[in-house]
């Protein structure tokens, strides 16, 4: 379970000596129950993707608290960065599993299944990410996401630099890992058609502020007109 209580972020705004702060994130309040998929939607810059990076532990919120049960894991947008271009496929998997106590010969025994479990042949062990295709390097990163065994995974934009029918075969994927691995998500988006898909609730945030939290089955009846607007551009 996570609970986010009144969390709030900002940043240095202007030159080197300038006191002006600019707020990302304002009274953010919410919980995460383990097992779900929480799909976190909203326009570029609202603060989505720094809410990710405060639940993940790699910023800290100037006020409020983030409280983590348990071990959480991710994959981002950017898979092309997310993998150092001089490690194989094999190393990439092998230094999440490294972390966790075992041989290497144990951990190395992982990794075929690993790849299997994502989709992919194991035979792309030996290569390098520029011998794959954007979804093929994708699914190593979900592959190296399920190797730390969290229960929670954030998804920050993770579909989004995909073509269209490869988005949709990796949604396939997490659906599918969600059920069989009992696996949660944290799905932030700006595409609501994925968030309905794959999410079972969805937290819509407008300039730092949660607008709405409702369940998907009543996604069309949101209330407020913010979320209204949203949801005929996106659906349009």
């Amino acid at each position: 379970m996570i609970k986010v209580d009144q969390v709030g972020k900002s940043y240095k705004k202007g030159g080197l000596f300038s006191r002006e702060r600019q707020k990302v994130l304002q009274n953010i309040s919410f919980q995460y129950k383990q097992g779900e998929c929480l799909g976190i939607i909203g326009e570029s810059g609202c603060g989505k993707s720094t809410l990710g990076r405060l639940l993940l532990g790699l910023e800290k919120p100037d006020s409020g608290s983030v409280q983590l049960e348990g071990s959480i894991s991710a994959v981002f947008q950017d898979y092309t960065s997310s993998i150092n271009p001089y490690f194989t496929v094999e190393e990439a998997i092998m230094e999440p599993l490294q972390m966790k106590a075992g041989s290497r010969r144990t951990h190395d025994s992982k990794i075929n299944g690993l790849l299997e479990h994502v989709g992919l042949d194991p035979a792309c062990r030996s290569k390098y990410p520029l011998e794959l295709s954007g979804g093929q390097i994708q699914r190593v990163c979900i592959a190296r996401a399920i190797a730390t065994e969290a229960p929670c995974i954030v998804l920050d934009e993770a579909i989004s630099s995909l073509d269209g029918s490869v988005q949709m075969q990796v949604l396939e994927l997490l659906k599918k890992l969600k059920e069989t691995d009992k696996l949660g998500y944290i799905f932030i988006t700006h595409d609501i058609r994925a968030a309905a898909f794959l999410c079972d609730r969805v937290m819509i945030m407008k300039e730092g502020q949660i607008e709405e939290i409702v369940s998907v089955e009543h996604l069309k009846d949101v209330q407020s007109p913010y979320a209204k607007k949203m949801l005929q551009m996106m659906l349009a």
